[in-house]
């Protein structure tokens, strides 16, 4: 079964209405906050990162704090968020780049944004979004892969690729839901580990559900 763009956008409208609240999990304040907060969330959860960052953002009140806070201080600071030591010199070097390349302020185009060291396309969709309101793309995290996955919209594995499939049958007025729907949707049903399936409000579409019922 293939998703039609009219299916697409009925999807869009069930999970909606499901989750009517969705919207970014990470916490913060600017703009440069929000490129720390998304790097720091990459195999990490966001309430993980939300419970490490109030310390992080107090030390660190400017992007200047975060280009010359020694290394292992920061290390220890977003230790709780994993991968610590690459996270550290990605923030760390981003803001470099951020002050000496484009004067202290965050880019706001996509081209920009993957430019900075620990800026991948995820991360950026998400500065652009949450920071700019520009929503040209889709950030495909794990749960937006596995549910494009099981709903046929994509069976690529790769998330540039999946990004790209997305692209071509959601409406660009539906652009700036996806993500946000994808993810509370599979946080609170759609789960890798025991999915609840039986109270899902788009099993009608999900191939893997409409297999599994046969």
């Amino acid at each position: 079964m293939e998703i039609s763009k009219k299916q697409a956008k009925e999807i869009v409208q069930i999970l909606k209405n499901t989750y009517p609240d969705a919207k970014c999990s990470l916490n913060f304040n600017t703009p440069f906050e929000a490129v720390v907060a998304v790097i720091l969330s990459a195999q990490c959860t966001d309430e993980r990162v939300n419970q490490t960052t109030p310390a992080l953002f107090k030390r660190c009140k400017s992007i200047n704090d975060f280009a010359t806070i020694n290394i292992e201080e920061l290390e220890n600071l977003i230790h709780p968020c994993g991968f610590y030591k690459n996270k550290a010199s990605n923030i760390k070097a981003c803001a470099e780049q951020v002050l000496h390349r484009f004067n202290g302020i965050v880019p706001s185009t996509m081209e920009e944004l993957v430019s900075l060291p620990g800026v991948g396309r995820k991360t950026a969709n998400v500065v652009l979004l949450e920071v700019f309101g520009i929503a040209n793309g889709i950030a495909v995290d794990t749960h937006a892969k596995r549910i494009s996955n099981k709903l046929g919209l994509s069976s690529n594995s790769d998330p540039i690729k999946i990004e790209q499939d997305l692209l071509k049958i959601f409406s660009k007025d539906d652009l700036k839901f996806i993500n946000h729907l994808l993810v509370w949707h599979g946080r609170n049903c759609c789960s890798a580990i025991k999915p609840k399936c039986n109270n899902c409000t788009i099993n009608k579409f999900c191939k893997t559900y409409l297999s599994e019922s046969l």
